[in-house]
């Protein structure tokens, strides 16, 4: 089969499905999966599907955030749902737990409502070190590139820092959760240093507000089942039966 003619099978068979997985393609064109990474990268670069971690979605599906606000933006936005969120998350920690907190406003917010000085925390933010610090608990921080905008600490040297530890929660920020393309981040650096720190923790929990849900960023860092989700409103239950989403707000109703 020649290189259009699959491309364009391949175009047609995302657009059918929505969203498939590398290993899919593999199989329905009988490919390899350099073959086919090859194919979604061209593809990608026309613009004529979105090409996330793992395999690829329709562009009629959804539309791609490539822009990451800088922390003083996102500070200002859903401030009530964060705090609940917050709080609810802070609550989770219990003696003896080694807790990483990842970089992002709702994290850093969850500081402060941190109680527990038993457990051991270990950040990847540097004003989340800082403020942990300030509260008296037992501290680390990775060592790696710092990325300005928002205030994270990156790359290689980080990753292989984050894959010597087991932790026993980890809490996590994110740009968007969707279906299909599970919870992502814009920046490809910071999405691998999720990656790591989520394949590493016994249980991870994605703290999101209800305006992430639907949204896709550029790069995926996991998929919806492999995180448990705190969020402030009821969600579809299409996400529901893929994994585990507390609503803090559900009392109140």
């Amino acid at each position: 089969m020649l290189t259009k003619e699959r491309q364009d099978l391949i175009v047609s068979y995302i657009n059918e499905k929505n969203a498939v997985t590398v290993a899919e393609l593999m199989e329905e064109f009988g490919a390899s999966a350099a073959t086919i990474r090859r194919d979604l990268t061209s593809l990608h670069d026309e613009k004529r599907i979105i090409k996330v971690f793992g395999g690829a979605t329709s562009i009629s599906d959804t539309d791609v955030n490539t822009f990451e606000p800088s922390v003083s933006a996102k500070s200002s936005l859903n401030i009530e749902e964060k705090e609940a969120i917050s709080k609810y998350a802070a609550s989770l920690i219990h003696d003896d737990d080694f807790v990483y907190i990842d970089s992002g406003t709702t994290t850093l917010e969850m500081i402060k409502y941190i109680t527990n000085t038993k457990a051991k925390y270990i950040t990847n933010g540097i004003v989340h070190a800082k403020k942990l610090l300030e509260k008296g608990l037992n501290t680390m921080i990775i060592g790696g590139r710092c990325k300005p905008t928002t205030e994270a600490i990156i790359g290689p040297d980080c990753i292989e820092g984050i894959s010597k530890y087991h932790f026993t929660k980890a809490f996590m920020g994110t740009n968007g959760i969707s279906l299909h393309a599970g919870y992502t981040t814009p920046d490809v650096d910071e999405a691998l240093v999720k990656q790591e720190a989520v394949k590493h923790a016994y249980v991870s929990y994605i703290l999101a507000d209800h305006t992430k849900f639907g949204k896709v960023s550029s790069v995926t860092f996991a998929e919806i089942p492999n995180c448990c989700i705190i969020t402030d409103s009821d969600v579809s239950k299409n996400y529901s039966s893929k994994t585990i989403i507390k609503n803090v707000n559900e009392e109140k109703k």
